[in-house]
């Protein structure tokens, strides 16, 4: 048995590898040169194309693209009409954006327990959780796999709620066949440098009805319009003349931004099949290791993925989950957890949360590590990701004992 590193052993690796990384190559750099030297470096042509391609690779009529993800989610429920006194579902296994969004607009965020082998949101929960109160549900597709669409959305319409799907982590993945992006009434989209496709950082919100669409661009640019039909009764003196006609944010993206995820967009099939190549190494490699159980998928969801979870079985690991996280980084495999419940943050604690609300979302953060997987890593980098926590299960394994 090799010894671990922290023991004294040698690293699988000698560089250091992290969960996540972008990939950014000539043509991408290309592409926002050309913006840089243009007439135009925000709010121009590109962001207009990005827009009219993000909806037709989603499938989705209209799309509004934003400064990054945690506005998407926000413009989102602005154009929901969201406010005090409302009620909003979200997942508590998030990260802070999702029911951060609910508290810019004065509601309160109502969570609903996961799934166990899915750690989605689970629509059992979202329907106990329905007060006179509800107004919509954010639900997440968390690790890039997709939500219980179909179940969600039959709830949302027996309720008469909006329906939100988070889809940060879940560009790429399709539904039932569908593309990720015109299933919801708006779905929100980040572009994080972690993330499947980036602009560093930037967002989008996609939707087939014309009314939220109005409002979402309304959100993100001031509540500014130059549009005759949406003004008040004040005449229109020019081309130049604007009028203020709601409260909006300035949550526009840049013309070089979108250049760069432009240049991104084209890649984005091929990102897909390397993640899901990577996948499914790591589940052929961990999904008989008694130390680990591994993220379970619906059959509905065809999932690009955006995180690799690996879940400790205490029953078979004489280590806790620091233990095994200092280890790995020891094996120069650097991981992350993905995410501490939200309502266990002390903003959230102050309001009145407690721990205890999902006991599913606590047990699965309790154990859950995320291991690296993005495009640029070779087959050496996942071979080492996978020798490192082979050797790790294998020291610290209560059968070996």
């Amino acid at each position: 048995m090799d010894r671990l590193a922290m023991n004294g052993g040698t690293p699988v690796r000698d560089q250091k590898i992290y969960y996540g990384r972008q990939w950014i190559d000539e043509e991408d750099v290309r592409e926002v040169c050309k913006v840089l030297t243009g007439d135009f470096i925000t709010c121009g042509p590109e962001v207009t194309e990005l827009e009219r391609k993000l909806a037709v690779r989603t499938g989705a009529k209209y799309a509004v693209a934003v400064s990054n993800g945690t506005a998407a989610l926000h413009c989102a429920c602005i154009a929901a009409g969201i406010g005090p006194g409302d009620e909003v579902i979200t997942t508590p296994l998030t990260f802070a954006a999702s029911a951060n969004c609910i508290r810019y607009c004065g509601a309160s965020p109502v969570f609903a327990d996961i799934d166990l082998e899915t750690y989605n949101i689970d629509p059992q929960s979202i329907e106990a959780h329905i007060t006179e109160n509800t107004k919509a549900v954010v639900a997440v597709d968390f690790t890039g796999q997709a939500v219980r669409i179909k179940e969600i959305r039959e709830i949302c319409d027996r309720h008469n709620l909006i329906f939100i799907e988070d889809a940060a982590h879940s560009i790429g993945t399709k539904y039932e066949g569908k593309e990720v992006g015109s299933l919801a009434d708006m779905t929100c989209f980040s572009f994080h440098p972690v993330k499947t496709i980036t602009c560093g950082e930037g967002g989008a919100v996609t939707t087939n009805d014309q009314r939220l669409y109005e409002r979402l661009i309304l959100a993100h640019t001031h509540g500014i319009t130059h549009e005759e039909e949406f003004m008040e009764d004040l005449p229109h003196e020019g081309s130049w003349y604007y009028e203020q006609i709601s409260l909006g944010y300035n949550y526009r993206m840049t013309d070089f931004q979108a250049a760069l995820l432009l240049s991104q967009l084209k890649k984005l099939d091929f990102f897909i099949e390397r993640r899901k190549n990577i996948v499914k190494k790591y589940d052929h490699a961990f999904r008989l290791l008694p130390e680990l159980r591994i993220q379970k998928e619906i059959p509905e969801s065809d999932t690009c993925r955006h995180l690799y979870l690996i879940r400790l079985n205490p029953d078979h690991l004489t280590c806790t989950r620091r233990q095994f996280f200092d280890a790995m980084a020891a094996e120069n495999v650097q991981c992350q957890i993905h995410y501490v419940p939200v309502y266990w943050f002390p903003y959230y604690q102050k309001l009145g949360y407690q721990k205890g609300l999902c006991p599913n979302a606590e047990k699965i953060y309790e154990s859950i590590i995320s291991i690296p997987l993005f495009p640029k890593m070779t087959d050496q980098d996942v071979e080492d990701v996978i020798h490192a926590v082979r050797k790790l299960c294998a020291n610290y394994s209560k059968i070996s004992e």
